[in-house]
């Protein structure tokens, strides 16, 4: 099944499919910012987001809509991304990059993603993850 995932508007399941959908996407930020919020692990990336976590939140679900083949949630409301240009003015390491996808992996588990998606889901927003860095180390 994982085989089959393909670009942005191919015809090929995505990860927002394969999830099972925007409610789904919803789920897992909710809990990746849950962590980030109550885990020491993230400490260092906590740090570099607001006391309030809503807006943070509400981009980042926004973002993974559309980055995983839904809904082009946040374009549609603020443009191209820019990704790594928006993280520029934040220190951005590996160890940031690893609490980042700790985060992640651990809200994916948190909610019961299927393994092979989430491993399969895991590696491309390690890529993501891994781009964002603005600083050696």
């Amino acid at each position: 099944m994982l085989d089959k995932v393909g670009e942005p508007g191919s015809s090929q399941a995505t990860f927002h499919t394969l999830l099972g959908g925007t409610e789904v996407v919803r789920q897992l930020v909710e809990a990746f910012y849950d962590i980030m919020d109550a885990d020491p692990r993230a400490a260092g990336v906590r740090a570099m987001h607001p006391a309030d976590l809503t807006g943070s939140r509400e981009k980042l679900f926004m973002f993974l809509t559309g980055w995983s083949g839904g809904p082009q949630l946040y374009i549609e409301r603020y443009g191209h991304p820019f990704l790594r240009r928006r993280h520029l003015p934040f220190s951005i390491g590996e160890s940031e990059r690893d609490q980042w996808m700790y985060c992640m992996v651990s809200a994916m588990q948190r909610i019961g993603v299927e393994e092979a998606v989430m491993l399969k889901l895991a590696e491309a927003l390690w890529g993501v993850a891994d781009f964002m860095r603005n600083r050696p180390g």
